[in-house]
């Protein structure tokens, strides 16, 4: 293999490490902008909603966008207008402007990820996916740590506002680095589709064709898609669950997150060094189960040491679960309609997000939130187990090869 053949790879693995890192100093400056800006913690809460509410929005239609366009220009194009919106943040002189902005920021975001999904596959060969998404995964784990550490020095050195406009370099950077890639799709204007209500019906029924056509695949990614939703509920009530049920100290739990980042950390590189001998049925089954484990720990825990220990379990198998999937998904999903597939499933995530954070606050309110995190972890347990048994399906390897392509449109 020659040598340029990594440069775009290392080129959109830059790109995408040094965004997320700009998204988590970006975490930590609104979350405390906000703050400062309210006193209110409801406040602070109401910034988990935006972006699922966003979504369910602008999901309907960004699929039928991004598709018919250049994904690496419409990824240089969030970047930047990530940028701008960002350094308008300190600017907004009332929370409800704040608000505002952060549902153009979440806009932006939604035309991001499908973008970015199909952009990596397109870039990336189908035997070389499972081993950039194991580097991804350490980038981004990477990324959760020295971001937050950044943005944490940033605010302690400067200001909040001055840490936000710091922060918009970072997805300048991100869109320089894209646009240092080759174009490979040429798009002529006038063959393009008016982005119309009617255009947007007849996208639905494609992907509604593709999701008949391939049963397992879209039930395989819809069960992952659901599975993960049950954890982002249980991480929106972290702070609560640590501080006030299991009583640690805010030093104590910011140890426990930087503890967690390193195992996540920890877990991206052993990932890739042994991705090679593992099957992305492995990943995924092992990532799974390990994943849920380290959530039932979390859930019984009563010590600093027993939730840390389930934090880094969670953390260092998330690695597995997030590159077996993600490669499943791209080596089964046409491309060419990867944009619109990747919308659907991101319009029912928010969906199922939103639900569940307000059925777990519900239910805390009612009973107690342990015994809720519990009833959680076990719904999640059984899913899995059921969902590990059809990935080890042995009449569907076809759909795990890691050669030949065996996606059809």
């Amino acid at each position: 293999m020659q040598r340029d053949d990594w440069k775009p790879r290392f080129l959109l693995l830059s790109t995408l490490g040094i965004s997320s890192v700009g998204d988590f100093i970006y975490l930590v400056a609104i979350n405390l902008f906000v703050f400062q800006l309210t006193g209110s913690a409801a406040a602070v809460a109401t910034l988990w909603l935006i972006g699922p509410l966003t979504n369910m929005i602008a999901k309907f239609w960004t699929g039928s966008f991004i598709d018919d366009r250049s994904k690496r220009k419409v990824m240089m194009v969030t970047y930047v207008c990530r940028a701008v919106f960002v350094a308008c943040i300190p600017l907004a002189p009332n929370l409800f402007v704040v608000y505002l902005i952060l549902v153009l920021l979440s806009v932006a975001r939604a035309f991001y990820h499908p973008a970015s999904i199909t952009f990596v596959t397109m870039t990336v060969p189908k035997e070389k996916r499972k081993k950039f998404n194991s580097l991804r995964s350490l980038f981004t784990s990477s990324a959760g740590i020295i971001g937050p550490a950044i943005g944490g020095a940033l605010i302690m050195l400067t200001t909040v506002q001055l840490t936000f406009w710091i922060n918009v370099s970072f997805f300048l950077i991100a869109a320089f680095l894209l646009w240092l890639m080759p174009d490979n799709e040429k798009r002529e204007k006038e063959k393009i589709p008016t982005l119309t209500i009617a255009q947007v019906i007849q996208d639905f029924r494609v992907v509604q064709s593709f999701m008949k056509q391939q049963r397992y695949v879209a039930f395989i990614y819809m069960s992952f898609i659901l599975l993960m939703t049950f954890t982002f509920a249980m991480d929106a009530q972290e702070v609560v669950f640590t501080q006030q049920v299991i009583g640690l100290s805010e030093f104590e739990y910011s140890l426990l997150i930087s503890l967690t980042g390193i195992g996540a950390i920890a877990g991206g590189l052993v990932l890739t060094m042994i991705s090679k001998h593992l099957s992305i049925r492995v990943m995924i089954v092992m990532g799974l189960l390990l994943t849920i484990s380290g959530y039932g720990i979390y859930a019984l825990s009563w010590s600093f040491l027993s939730v840390t220990v389930g934090f880094m379990i969670l953390g260092f198998f998330n690695a597995f679960l997030y590159a077996g999937m993600i490669t499943f998904y791209q080596n089964n999903v046409p491309v060419e309609m990867m944009g619109r597939v990747t919308s659907i499933y991101d319009l029912i995530q928010s969906a199922s997000q939103i639900l569940l954070i307000f059925m777990l606050g519900l239910f805390a309110d009612l009973f107690s939130l342990r015994a809720t995190l519990i009833v959680f972890v076990s719904i999640m347990a059984i899913g899995a187990i059921g969902f590990s048994i059809a990935i080890l399906n042995k009449q569907k390897d076809p759909l795990f090869s890691e050669q030949e392509d065996h996606r059809s449109a």
